[in-house]
């Protein structure tokens, strides 16, 4: 069977390495988000594993300024962590990623803090 038929993971995943910290109910963690994309993300070195289904509040350090907040439901376990799919992408979602994305491309660029458009 081609790979691709077995593999549900549509969009491209960008290769990162920012530090986390993280909640799923009364458990809180400490990790490295090791890969993102636009359906969810990988975090790895994390100090709690929650339970398969559960959702979890996963603050990115991406900036030291503001941490940007994602929500997501663990959808696999691995070795040193798991990973989530997110309720939703919401516009700050995506700048996320894009952030990300630009700072693998350049990391001695950090993006400038945008504000959230409510």
């Amino acid at each position: 069977m081609k790979r691709w038929l077995l593999d549900r993971r549509w969009d491209s995943r960008i290769r990162t390495h920012f530090e986390i910290l993280y909640s799923s109910g009364r458990e809180d963690g400490s990790g490295i988000l090791a890969n993102i994309s636009y359906n969810g993300a990988l975090l790895k070195q994390t100090s709690v594993q929650p339970r398969l289904g559960s959702q979890v509040r996963v603050f990115v350090l991406l900036r030291e300024d503001s941490p940007c907040e994602v929500v997501g439901k663990v959808v696999r376990h691995v070795e040193d962590g798991f990973a989530i799919e997110y309720a939703a992408l919401d516009p700050e979602l995506r700048r996320l990623v894009e952030d990300a994305a630009a700072v693998v491309a350049n990391p001695l660029h950090v993006p400038p803090r945008r504000e959230s458009q409510s």
